[in-house]
């Protein structure tokens, strides 16, 4: 088997765990270099792979299957910003899973990262471009929608709600029925026992929403 070369969007944290991930994966991943806006990484390696320019050269490879690999809740460009403005059919998408992560049958969709440990207990869907890092858990009737970060650690009860671009921080947990709405920051170790709004930030245990201050 052939692997297929596989080219990272950004230059970070979440690109160097990715490499980790795939180069366990060798029969299905050939990682050839990584596009990051920054010009101070261009012609430096990322972990032995090349950071090859900015992302506008993405057009150079149109052979490679593309991750993108922004991570943080707080950058400028969320990850479904710039998935959506490179404008790349789903076919072009990679869709990494780590070989220690447990799926039970669940359908991941395009672009999605599942890093070491994770682990979804029943068949469910999860939607397109998550990023789990590792040891995260996702149980029955969980619903994640496009775009959603699991920080290590994070973990859901049953029937939890994720919405769209939320952000969960390391070691958060949400109780079974609660939902997180679009783009909602749950802070480290917050214990999240009601639903948390749209776009607000909560922290805490139990988990409050906070004005003016950072999870």
């Amino acid at each position: 088997m052939t692997p297929q070369p596989l080219l990272l969007i950004g230059a970070g944290g979440l690109a160097r765990e990715v490499l980790a991930a795939v180069r366990l994966l060798p029969d299905v991943w050939n990682p050839v270099g990584a596009l990051d806006d920054t010009a101070a990484l261009h012609g430096t390696l990322i972990d032995g792979v090349p950071v090859l320019g900015g992302i506008s050269r993405l057009a150079e490879h149109p052979d490679a299957a593309v991750l993108c690999c922004v991570a943080n809740a707080r950058r400028p460009l969320s990850r479904l910003s710039l998935v959506s403005r490179l404008g790349l059919p789903d076919e072009r998408w990679a869709t990494v899973v780590h070989p220690a992560v447990v799926t039970s049958g669940a359908t991941l969709g395009c672009g999605t990262v599942l890093l070491a440990g994770v682990v979804i207990t029943t068949p469910l869907s999860i939607g397109r471009h998550v990023v789990a890092m590792p040891h995260v858990l996702i149980t029955h009737d969980d619903e994640v929608s496009d775009g959603v970060t699991f920080a290590g650690r994070a973990s859901l009860g049953g029937s939890v709600f994720v919405g769209e671009s939320a952000y969960l921080g390391q070691g958060a947990m949400v109780r079974e029925g609660c939902k997180i709405g679009a783009g909602a920051v749950v802070g480290m170790g917050a214990v999240v026992l009601q639903d948390v709004p749209a776009g607000e930030t909560w922290a805490g245990v139990p988990a409050r929403p906070l004005r003016g201050e950072s999870a």
